[in-house]
């Protein structure tokens, strides 16, 4: 009994793993952390935490992660990166290292490039 109770443990804690990345930018650290199921595609469950290397301070918010749609419409192709937002501003953080800040009117207020490390 203890040998399932310990296989059914190790199974669960794999299979609900975090990933977690960090981006590295001229003006931003961020951490970005899925907290998603292994091997599921599409995250839904992603919090966002960014930090101005000026001045220390940092946001927290909580989004998705974003594909590009094969042919049919439903499946999932190419990974692309992940979306945030905080009220009407939008952050999106890309697979290229790409980080951007857009207001509700379209304005980009931070683009900037990094390297995840």
């Amino acid at each position: 009994m203890k040998k399932l109770l310990l296989a059914l443990f190790f199974v669960s804690a794999v299979s609900h793993a975090e990933t977690t990345r960090v981006l590295d930018t001229r003006n931003y650290i961020v951490r970005i952390v899925e907290h998603c199921s292994e091997g599921e595609v599409s995250c839904q469950k992603i919090s966002y935490t960014g930090t101005s290397k000026s001045n220390g301070k940092s946001i927290k918010l909580k989004g998705v992660s974003k594909s590009r749609m094969c042919g049919d419409g439903v499946t999932p192709c190419q990974f692309l990166g992940y979306e945030f937002k905080n009220g009407n501003v939008k952050y999106n953080v890309r697979e290229d290292g790409t980080l951007e800040v857009i207001d509700r009117k379209g304005r980009v207020l931070v683009s900037e490039r990094g390297e995840w490390q």
